[in-house]
């Protein structure tokens, strides 16, 4: 590492740090004290509640810090007349942008890393504590269907990786020709566990004086392999989150059903592309800026840039939500929008940069 990049790199931390602290300090803040009479007496569970509410806070603070840290670290090295000095001194612009953007890729990857743990579920663990319900966590007669059978849990408990009051239907050419009941079942092993189950099955062949019910009973029965307590919890709540994981579990899963993806599509594109698109506004914010601090406005400047960033952001999360929604599928709504904003802030940036 060079003695150009240590330096950079110094000012960049410090100033992103700075930032960063301030940001998550205030929005932690804030929440906390608007939301402390709602909060459970224990202070194991505020501490919990803190700590789900930093990193949720964390996955919008990070990449705005990044943009804002930069925009700092730029008024700094123009005031001083460091930045001047260095392209005085033959230092390209690629130089001096290439190490804040590597290091900014880096950090990127790096929460987007934390959002395939159990981090990801950050925003509902914190609701839960807010409405005393850490320590209970079920759901209510779903109804879903997996490969030939159709299944009814009256009670889910996604923590507890159990179920109660189950009905499975097998169905064959629009014909139920079993059904499945029990009163409990356990997911272990990447399966469903059914105890005490009851199962009808119905003759092939129906015949008035020789047909009838086969009834028999199975003290363990497994089925729904691969289909996790997480992913039912959270592809038939409207409001949820993914970790990445279990969103391309689900994306897998849900496909071979032939049941629309869209939403599960839109909550991984957003975690796994959509943080990069203050690259190229990082970019675009380094060419825009002055080299001499004579001519430098540092308030319209801090402004414009801002402003632009909170657009950009705004306008991202605006389409997530669209495509959330349903209302634009994610590759048009995400994936197009992305590479558009790449390659024209490549393009601005090519010219400017050859000027």
């Amino acid at each position: 590492m060079s003695i150009l990049t240590k330096y950079i790199l110094q000012k960049y931390l410090k100033s992103f740090l700075i930032v960063l602290v301030s940001l998550q300090l205030f929005f932690v803040g804030i929440d906390f004290f608007q939301n402390a009479k709602n909060l459970p007496d224990s202070a194991n569970l505020q501490l919990l509640y803190l700590f789900y509410n930093s990193f949720f806070t964390l996955t919008l603070t990070l990449p705005l810090s990044l943009v804002f840290g930069w925009i700092l670290t730029l008024v700094i090295l123009i005031k001083g007349n460091e930045l001047v000095a260095l392209v005085s001194l033959g230092v390209s612009k690629n130089k001096i942008y290439s190490p804040v953007f590597k290091i900014s890729f880096l950090l990127i990857v790096v929460l987007i890393g934390l959002q395939s743990t159990p981090l990801a579920y950050s925003y509902e663990e914190k609701s839960r504590i807010l409405d005393n319900e850490y320590f209970i966590s079920s759901k209510s007669d779903i109804f879903l269907k997996y490969n030939n059978y159709y299944i009814y849990f009256q009670k889910l408990y996604p923590l507890e990786q159990r179920a109660e009051n189950i009905h499975i239907y097998n169905v064959s050419n629009e014909d139920i020709v079993e059904s499945i009941v029990a009163k409990k079942a356990y997911f272990q092993n990447n399966k469903w566990y059914i105890i005490d189950a009851k199962i009808l099955q119905k003759p092939q062949e129906i015949d008035f004086n020789s047909s009838k019910i086969e009834i028999r009973y199975e003290k363990f029965l497994n089925t729904l392999e691969g289909f996790k307590p997480k992913i039912l919890n959270n592809v038939y709540e409207s409001r949820s989150t993914f970790s990445i994981i279990d969103a391309v579990s689900a994306l897998l899963l849900l496909k071979e059903q032939n049941i629309n993806t869209d939403k599960i599509r839109a909550a991984l594109y957003y975690e796994l592309i959509v943080s990069f698109f203050i690259l190229p506004l990082m970019m675009l914010i380094f060419i825009y800026s002055s080299l001499n601090s004579r001519f430098f406005n540092v308030g319209k400047f801090v402004s414009l840039s801002i402003f632009f960033t909170l657009i950009i952001w705004g306008l991202f999360f605006l389409l997530h939500k669209f495509s959330n929604s349903g209302i634009i599928i994610p590759e048009i709504s995400l994936l197009l929008p992305m590479f558009l904003w790449f390659m024209i802030s490549y393009i601005i940036y090519r010219k400017k940069i050859s000027y």
